[in-house]
């Protein structure tokens, strides 16, 4: 009874670890695609053939329920891969709905008509892909009215996390939030829009003031996912071991990983 977690590098250990805490009885795959990452300066053909590949190889693992903890492939890619990819029998999630639900009060798989909500002005943070694609906008549209969002591409912040230099990935952040600010001067909330980011979570709120509510994903994917399970007990997929699997060095992936979560995580060659 697997479930499949991915991301293209290491920010979706964030997920990982807020969902094996909120799920320990399940096993869960995890695939980094880190050989590629970041999937964040990618055209969206191409962060769809690497997202597709890498759902295969966890369906092969036992995951018919798979998340896609990559707000670029959630963006770029999901999409397209339910129209027209996805067998009946499997699914693929994104990151996005879950933020968006707790932006504008809903509750899980709240599919009613779109209404005026409380948060009128919202600061998105997120890779260029992501901003580019406007999957958030498009998500928030099926759910609210009247909200203003004003996105930043964050570039460098993922390089800078995935090689562990915090220092230039603080400052990468402070320089995109003033440049959020010289567009949309005082937002109400902030979304970290990528996987990656609530390890600057601190930073991100630092930068915006302590009037700025600032929405990370982890734990919100993590209560979404039991709500989804709950709702849909046969989605728990067939496998039985959890496994970290990546494109990358797996000895490389193994010590960053280690590094980023504080436990020893061990990856294998995807």
């Amino acid at each position: 009874m697997a479930v499949g977690i991915f991301d293209s590098g290491l920010g979706g250990l964030t997920v990982l670890d807020a969902v094996t805490r909120r799920l320990p009885d399940v096993p869960f795959v995890y695939f980094g695609d880190n050989a590629h990452a970041p999937y964040g300066v990618r055209d969206a053909d191409d962060v769809y053939g690497l997202t597709t590949n890498a759902v295969e190889r966890m369906w092969d693992a036992g995951c018919d329920l798979v998340i896609l903890a990559c707000n670029t492939a959630s963006a770029a890619a999901l999409r397209r891969m339910q129209e027209s990819w996805i067998p009946r029998d499997r699914r693929v999630l994104g990151v996005f709905v879950p933020l968006i639900e707790a932006l504008t009060e809903r509750k899980w798989g709240d599919n009613s008509p779109p209404r005026e909500v409380a948060v009128k002005h919202v600061a998105l943070f997120a890779t260029p892909a992501t901003v580019a694609s406007r999957a958030f906008q498009r998500e928030l549209a099926f759910r609210a009215i009247g909200v203003d969002v004003e996105a930043q591409a964050c570039g460098g912040v993922v390089d800078a996390i995935e090689e562990g230099d915090m220092i230039l990935a603080e400052a990468l952040v402070r320089s995109h939030v003033d440049a959020l600010k010289r567009k949309m001067p005082f937002p109400e909330a902030a979304i970290l829009g990528c996987t990656h980011y609530p390890l600057m979570q601190d930073v991100f709120q630092d930068a915006l003031g302590p009037d700025v509510a600032v929405y990370s994903q982890a734990n919100l994917v993590a209560e979404s996912l039991a709500d989804y399970l709950t709702r849909h007990p046969a989605m728990i997929g067939s496998g039985t071991d959890q496994l970290f699997l990546t494109t990358g060095d797996p000895r490389r992936v193994s010590d960053r990983a280690t590094q980023f979560l504080r436990r020893k995580i061990t990856f294998t060659a995807a």
